[in-house]
């Protein structure tokens, strides 16, 4: 009878990981230079303890020394002892030595421990001073790692660690760390050069579109549906050129703003009032506040983007009949804060962060209208996230919001 025969078996896995390199068993890790450091210091620290110990309490026996009494003519004599006077009986005698020597037992164990604890006090002190100071030393690197994640987060991706020292697991993140802003700084700049690209393949078929549609339009001898037709284009035009640069300004805005320069809200804010203000008269909504000098270190195209897209908003989304938007600035706690309030239809707490989000308005999924291209409000955040600040949308009582916008001075 023919037998199968039986399929060759798969040979085990490794319980390794080829992709691991392979370190020695004498690598100096943290772990053994930790576990060595302290615990020949403790050692250390124990040798010196029983060393003093001993010492006080030979000196505290008088260890070789005469005994603290003596017979005198068949009297017992001691300057530190009190025995009876007199020629004691033998009774009496063994007595009272025994009481002696117990006295002079107990004070040397009540000096031993007394001078035993100032000891202890001593050695634990200098016991945490030296762990304090070597455990600093030892975590040293860890301090550099910090300070480079504090800088790059200030998007100086070109700072690296490059920590010296054994290969331990400290110079193993520091190297990984550094890969990894490897990546980071390649990523970011090719970012930028997509951004500043399609800023120029973007910009430039919309502006010759616009302007072929201007000459057209001032052509008086071109049909009134041509014109129309014409009106109805450019707007769309408009509207694509004014999302462009909302994208472009997204982009932007998103990375950490490296050139800083002092700006006051409350000149921004004035900026913006002044390019609304006509919308706002038309619309029959006024604007008012007070605006106190806030100081801070920014840009000042992109701060003025946030008062201008804040300050906008407030006017479109309004109500149509005694309106009114509120702008102010002021310095406190160390802080520069905007605040636009304005009166408006009832906004609902559960859709205040639908309203940061791209192409999002109260109520509707995409935009639809002749308001805005819907990037206004993700514009704000964005930049005030770039200038370490933060902006914050709460219900007004009675309709309409109120934005704040905090940025650090």
């Amino acid at each position: 009878m023919a037998t199968t025969p039986v399929p060759p078996q798969a040979p085990p896995k490794p319980t390794w990981d080829p992709r691991e390199p392979v370190r020695p068993w004498l690598r100096p890790t943290i772990r053994i230079r930790l576990t060595l450091l302290y615990g020949g210091m403790f050692l250390i620290a124990g040798i010196l303890l029983l060393s003093i110990i001993y010492l006080l309490a030979a000196q505290a026996l008088h260890i070789g020394s005469e005994l603290p009494f003596r017979m005198v003519e068949g009297t017992l004599s001691s300057d530190i002892c009190n025995f009876p006077p007199g020629p004691p009986s033998a009774e009496e005698a063994n007595r009272a030595m025994n009481a002696c020597v117990n006295q002079q037992r107990q004070h040397a164990l009540d000096d031993l421990l007394r001078r035993s604890l100032f000891a202890l006090l001593g050695l634990s002190i200098i016991a945490f001073a030296f762990g304090y100071a070597m455990a600093g030393r030892v975590l040293s690197p860890l301090g550099k790692i910090t300070r480079t994640a504090r800088n790059v987060a200030g998007t100086d991706l070109s700072r690296r660690i490059e920590l010296d020292g054994p290969d331990d697991e400290l110079k193993e993140l520091a190297d990984t760390f550094d890969d990894m802003l490897d990546r980071l700084e390649r990523a970011f700049t090719a970012q930028r050069r997509f951004v500043a690209n399609a800023s120029h393949e973007l910009r430039t078929p919309l502006a010759i579109n616009r302007t072929l549609l201007e000459v057209q339009l001032s052509d008086p001898d071109a049909p009134v549906e041509l014109h129309q037709l014409g009106r109805t284009l450019l707007a769309t035009n408009e509207r694509s050129e004014q999302l462009v640069e909302g994208l472009l300004l997204l982009a932007r805005s998103d990375n950490q703003i490296v050139e800083r320069k002092a700006v006051d809200l409350s000149e921004v804010a004035s900026r913006a009032i002044e390019q609304v203000r006509v919308e706002a008269e038309a619309k029959g909504v006024e604007i008012r506040g007070e605006r106190a000098p806030a100081v801070v270190q920014g840009n000042g195209v992109l701060l003025e983007r946030i008062a201008l897209n804040l300050v906008q908003n407030a006017v479109r989304y309004n109500v149509p009949e005694d309106g009114w938007v509120e702008v102010t600035t002021e310095a406190q706690h160390g802080q520069a804060v905007l605040v636009v309030s304005n009166t408006g239809p009832v906004v609902p707490a559960y859709e205040i962060d639908n309203l940061f989000e791209p192409f999002r308005r109260l109520r509707q999924e995409r935009t639809g209208s002749d308001k805005g291209v819907g990037l206004g409000l993700s514009i704000a955040r964005s930049v005030a996230r770039a200038h370490g600040g933060r902006i914050i949308a709460e219900p007004r009582e009675g309709g309409g919001l109120v934005m704040r916008v905090t940025l650090p001075v």
